[in-house]
């Protein structure tokens, strides 16, 4: 039976969590920390960052906001291209969540650096790509590399891309109708 002496001892470790030693917020690499503070500063809540390292930093993101904090990211970040969108199926979670590595050409104080954006968007058990609700609004507009990034993600993961002016298949045959194979339900047949 839990007391009310127990519940405050389970939420004492979360609250100390969120606060960062002096010591530790130190380390941490300067020109990395002032990139993610103006997202953070500019959105607020919306936005998580997940982890600063050198040259590395992950905001995750609510996919109702993706599109904005891009936006935002391109504009005045300075990141002009997507390098990469990738996926990761979460079935215990219900969710998939959505990968964009974002890059710089243009600025040369950005050239080494990789910020990560991420969002989750739910995952059915039954996937029915673009009439389920495994959506996700495109940054092809936004950032004109990922138009085949996302139709990979679509094809692989069954995660629709609202706006994409080619929600298609890339890789595989048009009638494929198996689980989208990247899920982490699906099996080859015969094995």
């Amino acid at each position: 039976m839990s007391t009310e002496k127990d519940s405050e001892q389970k939420e004492a470790p979360a609250a100390e969590k969120k606060q960062v030693p002096a010591k530790l917020e130190e380390q941490l690499p300067k020109f990395e920390k002032d990139l993610a503070d103006k997202v953070v500063a500019k959105f607020g809540e919306k936005t998580e960052v997940a982890f600063l390292k050198p040259d590395r930093i992950r905001i995750n993101v609510k996919k109702d906001n993706i599109e904005e904090v891009a936006e935002f990211i391109r504009d005045d970040l300075g990141f002009d291209h997507a390098e990469s969108v990738s996926g990761v199926d979460y079935p215990e979670d219900k969710e998939i969540e959505v990968v964009y590595h974002l890059g710089s050409y243009t600025d040369p104080q950005l050239s080494k650096q990789i910020l990560t954006l991420a969002t989750r968007v739910p995952r059915e058990d039954d996937p029915k790509p673009g009439n389920d609700s495994t959506h996700l609004p495109s940054l092809r507009e936004i950032f004109y590399s990922v138009e085949f990034h996302e139709r990979e993600c679509f094809e692989m993961l069954g995660v629709y891309f609202d706006g994409h002016p080619d929600n298609r298949r890339l890789l595989l045959p048009e009638d494929w109708a198996d689980l989208p194979p990247l899920r982490k339900d699906f099996t080859i047949k015969g094995r």
